[in-house]
């Protein structure tokens, strides 16, 4: 069985040190699904070149051309690395508004690794009160080490074992996941159409309108 595994990254320069750090964290990926025997296929999906089909999708509330694409690999992968630079501590408003396309739900149980990258050391935080909060939303199940890496961490041996206990982690989470994944599950915003084509029923749609109301209290 091949497994999918799909980075976000992103990064907004070029060369980028969150992109570095998504490619640093897919090769300790690949190299502990080797190591477990499984076939793996990688993809990385970088937000830079999406950004104006995200800003369009705000807009119109539907994704299109290779925005679509992107989503796609993201709700059909078996495991994600998700990794942002940190914007006045937190993630990206360019990272924020591509995962803002998901349903509540769309990622329902899949392992996810939250990384990021920042001048200081001192915006670890955002990890757990930022990136965790966020794909626990969507119903993901985020492994235990998150990866902060500071401008100064690159080349030292700190970085590279974080790195490969989180890579460990996502792998052993992915391969423990029962069944496999379904890129119909979730989906896009909006889904209401479908939800009430499946025989979901909005609450909303039974109420009485107020003139209505009126009517009944001075009748």
């Amino acid at each position: 069985m091949t497994r999918r595994i799909v980075a976000v990254s992103a990064g907004l320069s070029e060369p980028s040190s969150t992109r570095l750090l998504a490619d640093r964290l897919l090769e300790a990926v690949d190299r502990h699904v080797t190591a477990h025997g499984e076939d793996v296929t990688i993809e990385v999906v970088e937000l830079r070149p999406l950004a104006r089909l995200i800003a369009d999708q705000m807009l119109t509330r539907f994704p299109s051309g290779e925005l679509t694409t992107a989503i796609e690999k993201v709700l059909s992968a078996d495991a994600l690395v998700a990794v942002s630079p940190v914007f006045s501590g937190s993630y990206s408003g360019l990272f924020k508004s591509f995962f803002d396309n998901l349903d509540v739900g769309a990622l329902d149980g899949r392992p996810v690794l939250v990384a990021a990258t920042g001048g200081s050391a001192r915006h670890s935080l955002m990890l757990d009160h930022a990136m965790r909060p966020l794909f626990s939303y969507l119903h993901a199940s985020v492994v235990p080490t998150g990866v902060m890496a500071a401008t100064d961490d690159f080349g030292t041996t700190g970085l590279d074992r974080r790195v490969d206990r989180a890579a460990a982690e996502l792998v052993s989470a992915m391969l423990a996941a029962p069944g496999g994944t379904d890129s119909r599950r979730g989906g896009f915003l909006p889904a209401v159409t479908e939800q009430r084509e499946a025989g979901f029923t909005d609450r909303f749609d039974e109420v009485t309108d107020f003139s209505e109301l009126l009517h009944r209290a001075s009748s």
